[in-house]
């Protein structure tokens, strides 16, 4: 089944500009989902919002978004007030600016998105666009309105085809600082720091996404055959982690397990340097 786009609309860069069509890059509909059943009757329930002080059930008409200023206190917003603070979009991605790719701190990074012309009328302005941005080797910054709200876009040549991500604003994201504040500052040196580079250096191979399996839903999806089969499933014992005593001699040990490449597999070719 062809993906479908979930917007339309223009890439301009200056005088240039051609209709593209935005497609989520990422999904997770092939995930197990579960439906919340009644255990009696093995009917679905629905939910129902009710009022906080007298439990009774709020019809849909009569619920309205509130914004709480002091506890049970809240600014009632009606639909009209909302429309009228969402942004008037044109259908324009525009391009502002270009940085280059690592200058972007991977923490703005939002949801991934992949653009394409729209039509065969948009094919070469799109491949003028896309291949400066290659030959450059930079990323563009645009702004559009996306989904009733303005968002900044990173975009990036991929293949035939950009690839975008919407960016998070500054005040989401949290200050690395803040996580790291009571962190100690040590120095690594000699053989410690050594053993750690080859371990490292032995590990290092091509990114690979295909090697990395989702666990949890592989195990989730067995459970559901094995429950419709009849069948029980045991749990597995939990594998608790050694405790380091001596770091130093866990090192040698790691970087000794390191050198011996798992069998059958063979390490990923090097990248030469340029």
């Amino acid at each position: 089944m062809a993906p479908r786009a979930i917007w339309r609309g223009h890439l301009t860069l200056g005088e240039l500009t051609c209709a593209v069509k935005l497609y989520a890059a990422a999904t997770t509909s092939d995930r197990v989902s579960f439906n919340i059943v009644n255990r009696k009757t093995g009917n679905r329930v629905r939910r129902e919002y009710v009022d906080a002080q007298s439990g009774k059930p709020v019809e849909r008409d009569a619920q309205v978004k509130g914004y709480e200023i002091a506890r049970n206190s809240h600014i009632i917003l009606e639909p009209e007030d909302l429309a009228k603070a969402v942004p008037e979009g044109d259908k324009t991605l525009a391009v502002e600016d270009f940085v280059l790719c690592n200058d972007i701190d991977t923490t703005y990074f939002d949801k991934p998105y992949f653009l394409t012309p729209a039509d065969e009328g948009a094919e070469d302005v799109f491949a003028v666009i896309r291949e400066g941005i290659r030959d450059k080797d930079v990323a563009a910054v645009a702004r559009a309105v996306l989904f009733r709200r303005v968002r900044s876009l990173m975009i990036r040549a991929r293949g035939c085809g950009l690839l975008a991500h919407t960016l998070n604003f500054d005040y989401e994201v949290m200050p690395a600082q803040k996580a790291f504040a009571k962190l100690p500052e040590l120095t690594i040196k000699g053989e410690m720091l050594d053993l750690a580079k080859h371990i490292i250096e032995t590990k290092r191979h091509t990114f690979d996404p295909a090697a990395f399996d989702d666990r949890y839903d592989a195990a989730l999806a067995e459970l559901v055959r094995a429950k419709a089969e009849g069948r029980e499933i045991e749990k597995p014992k939990p594998q608790r982690p050694a405790k380091v005593v001596d770091l130093m001699q866990a090192l040698r040990d790691s970087a000794a397990a390191a050198s011996k490449p798992p069998h059958g597999k063979k390490p990923a070719p090097r990248r030469k340097a340029s």
